[in-house]
């Protein structure tokens, strides 16, 4: 389930900076989590603004839990918080605090985008102190790129786009591109989106590099519509069940 998440929060980043005039503070984007049959989780995007040493950010945090059966063997409470930029739309602050099973981790990243470096904290293990890594030009975590995505005037169909994403304590070369559009019917009616697909890295969690599928709304609003990923073992998708604040009206249509 917690796969699901990521996904939701990994897509996009060339070296070009994105403003972020589309996305209002409260916006809220909830999430329903399906493993194959099973109801098996929800995730949660939510937008503040505020202040960041003293410089405009949103705030924005994502939250991803397991429920019903699929929490009954494995419970899993993930938050995720970013304070973004908003004149540039690059992080600087990140918070990655999971509990999957057995499995936890909670690591702070402060990003220093002037010289290229940031420093990660291991909050689980203070022992381990803080430590100062190289980074690269306009890297993006996990939530900023998802929003920095959303922000981009060329999101369009036939689109490539390379990015290097902050993903735990490590960065990630990423690879997306917008496949064409389509409608997609949702609860709320239907609503012509991007297909967008990722290149991720076949074998032990997914089943090949294009086994997820994203569909944004083709709209100025670019919000997350649905989500489809075929994994080695069974598929997850989720579905767009709750949304509030978008700074433009979603186009569905009954």
């Amino acid at each position: 389930m917690n796969k699901i998440l990521n996904i939701l929060t990994i897509f996009s980043f060339v070296f070009t900076f994105a403003q972020l005039g589309n996305i209002k503070s409260g916006e809220r984007l909830h999430y329903r989590i399906h493993y194959g049959p099973l109801n098996a989780g929800t995730a949660t995007l939510t937008t503040l603004k505020t202040n960041y040493q003293g410089v405009p950010h949103f705030y924005v945090k994502g939250e991803g839990r397991s429920t019903g059966a699929v929490r009954a063997f494995f419970p899993v409470d993930d938050r995720y918080e970013s304070f973004i930029n908003i004149n540039t739309g690059l992080p600087s602050f990140y918070v990655r605090n999971v509990k999957e099973g057995g499995y936890s981790q909670h690591l702070q990243t402060a990003f220093n985008h002037s010289n290229q470096t940031l420093i990660l904290t291991d909050k689980k293990n203070p022992a381990n102190g803080s430590k100062t890594l190289k980074s690269v030009r306009g890297i993006q975590d996990m939530l900023s790129a998802f929003y920095h995505l959303r922000g981009r005037s060329d999101l369009t169909v036939g689109k490539t786009i390379r990015m290097n994403v902050w993903i735990d304590d490590e960065m990630f070369p990423f690879q997306l591109k917008v496949n064409g559009t389509e409608n997609v019917k949702t609860k709320f009616g239907t609503i012509n989106c991007l297909k967008i697909t990722p290149m991720v890295m076949s074998g032990r969690v997914f089943k090949a590099k294009e086994s997820v599928t994203m569909w944004v709304s083709n709209d100025e609003n670019k919000v997350p519509i649905a989500i489809k990923a075929e994994l080695a073992v069974g598929s997850l998708r989720a579905d767009l069940e709750r949304y509030s604040n978008v700074m433009y009206d979603l186009n569905f249509k009954k």
